[in-house]
């Protein structure tokens, strides 16, 4: 079975990189794996005021990634592993990676405008001849129509 893997946030690219990976699922009889990452929180000496501080970013990433598996889920796909981590993103996704071997590829969505987006500039980067599995890098500024004829 083949598993895309597709980093979840609040940006329009990781919603057409999800749209994407569902279809291709679909159409591979494969599955999705959504994974939000939550950024390290900067520092507070106040132990308690930094619970919270990075209790509602866990809980934030959490909605999201909930958001986006119902919208899969309302696609007709299969309900999607979900995960939730904190910590830089570059070595978050590498771990996962490295943790889930039968990750078929991993989806990412560039920006309409302007540069692509810091897990697409490193992930397609010279790192990029280390990844287990391939990059697929989808332009932000296609519609349903164009994800649907490239996910064939």
């Amino acid at each position: 079975m083949r598993v895309y893997l597709v980093i979840v946030d609040d940006t329009e690219e990781a919603l057409v990189a999800l749209r994407f990976a569902a279809r291709r699922a679909a159409k591979t009889d494969g599955t999705v794996h959504l994974l939000s990452l939550v950024p390290p929180q900067p520092f507070n000496a106040f132990g308690g005021v930094q619970a919270t501080i990075e209790e509602e970013a866990r809980s934030r990433a959490e909605t999201l990634a909930t958001a986006a598996a119902g919208n899969l889920l309302s696609q007709g796909g299969k309900m999607p592993l979900i995960s939730v981590r904190m910590g830089e993103d570059v070595k978050i996704v590498r771990e996962y990676l490295a943790e889930h071997p039968e990750v078929s590829a991993l989806v990412l969505g560039a920006a309409k405008e302007g540069g692509p987006g810091p897990l697409v500039s490193h992930f397609t980067s010279a790192a990029s001849s280390k990844m287990p599995c391939p990059v697929f890098v989808i332009p932000g500024h296609l519609g349903a129509e164009d994800l649907e004829r490239l996910a064939d």
